[in-house]
């Protein structure tokens, strides 16, 4: 006679579990995909990098500002987020710097006040959204970043990384990476930074600037907050 024990029932339920609320989160993520009852209890911080004269890295071709692109995605996952029922603050909501008047630390007190905001919200997450250089012009892609000391930061942004890693124009595989920023270590709330493309190359540029490519970033953004937060909430609140 074959006899289900107590322990087996216990392993078929936790994985039953989680692949429902797997299931759930993604059959339907655009409309409600972590139920609304838990999404009005979410709040997040969006941080549009750079601001006022500090514009951040340039187009390698059109000479576009860094600031401006990280503005034009922030809005439109803002938007995103709110339909969803979560609530949103924005460090930045216009073209202006957060450091006051302009001076030599002018970087370091813009950095200050994106911290004090975050520990006045005392946020479910932050997402910082940047636009990437480097040296070589063929190095393309969207990236996440975390704070190495943070399991949920890391977890975060594994969950970005991999819808990243699922758009179309995804040109390879990537993985999320610890990185030594202040903005993913001045608080203690999960954080991370979303470089969503090389300015430095012109196939990236050509798609950030794109109005359709940066409803697209925002979407799939979206998507992996949605995975960290049905990930989260069966992990951390048994």
């Amino acid at each position: 006679m074959f006899v289900i024990k107590r322990k087996n029932i216990i392993i078929v339920c936790v994985l039953l579990i989680t692949f429902l609320t797997f299931i759930l989160c993604f059959s339907a993520i655009k409309i409600n995909p972590v139920g609304r009852a838990y999404a009005n209890k979410v709040k997040i911080v969006l941080d549009a990098g750079h601001g006022g004269i500090d514009g951040g890295v340039c187009g390698v071709r059109t000479g576009i500002k860094e600031s401006e692109l990280n503005l034009k995605v922030v809005k439109k996952l803002e938007k995103t987020l709110t339909d969803a029922g979560m609530a949103v603050v924005l460090t930045r909501n216009s073209e202006a710097g957060l450091y006051g008047v302009a001076n030599s630390s002018l970087k370091r007190k813009d950095m200050e006040k994106r911290r004090d905001i975050i520990k006045k919200v005392k946020p479910t997450l932050v997402i910082s959204i940047h636009m990437n250089q480097y040296t070589l012009s063929t190095r393309r892609g969207a990236q996440a970043f975390y704070n190495k000391n943070s399991d949920k930061s890391k977890l975060l942004a594994e969950c970005v990384q991999q819808s990243f890693n699922e758009m179309p124009e995804a040109v390879r595989e990537s993985s999320a990476l610890a990185g030594d920023y202040y903005i993913v270590k001045c608080t203690e709330y999960p954080t991370i930074i979303a470089e969503c493309g090389f300015l430095s190359n012109p196939e990236d540029e050509s798609l950030l600037i794109s109005d359709e490519y940066q409803e697209s970033l925002a979407y799939n953004i979206f998507k992996g907050i949605s995975l960290y937060l049905a990930q989260t909430t069966f992990i951390y609140n048994q």
